[in-house]
C-alpha cells in the first residue's frame, strides 16, 4: 500500500496529470510536452523528474532529445477513473483561501 499511496501523491498534481496525458497516446520529448501543457520547459522537466523518481514516467535519451513515456501499466487505468469521476465542481479554476491556524478567529490573517 505505501507504493499506491506514494503514486496516487505524485498523480495529485494537475500538471502531472496533463504531462501523463499527453504521453497516453506515447511517448514525447520536452518540447512537445511543453508545447501540450504550456508551461516553461524548466517546470515541465522539473514535474517530470518527480514522476521518474516514483518510477510512473521512464526517460531514453535520443541525440539532444530525451523522449518520456509511462511505465506505469496501472496509469492509464487511474486517468481513466478520474476522466470517469467527471465532477462539474473539479472543473475550471478552484479558489483558494489560505487561514493561518495561529490567528484568533476576530482577527483574520
Amino acid at each position: 500500500m505505501d507504493r499506491a499511496a506514494r503514486v496516487i501523491r505524485v498523480l495529485g498534481h494537475p500538471l502531472r496529470l496533463r504531462l501523463l496525458e499527453a504521453m497516453e497516446v506515447g511517448e514525447r520529448n520536452v518540447t512537445e510536452l511543453v508545447a501540450e501543457v504550456g508551461v516553461s520547459q524548466a517546470t515541465v522537466s522539473q514535474q517530470l523528474a518527480i514522476l521518474r523518481l516514483e518510477g510512473v514516467v521512464g526517460a531514453r535519451r535520443d541525440g539532444l532529445r530525451v523522449f518520456y513515456r509511462i511505465t506505469e501499466p496501472k496509469v492509464a487505468s487511474i486517468l481513466a477513473c478520474i476522466r470517469a469521476c467527471d465532477l462539474p465542481e473539479l472543473q475550471g479554476p478552484v479558489e483558494l483561501t489560505l487561514v493561518d491556524p495561529h490567528a484568533s478567529p476576530r482577527d483574520p490573517a
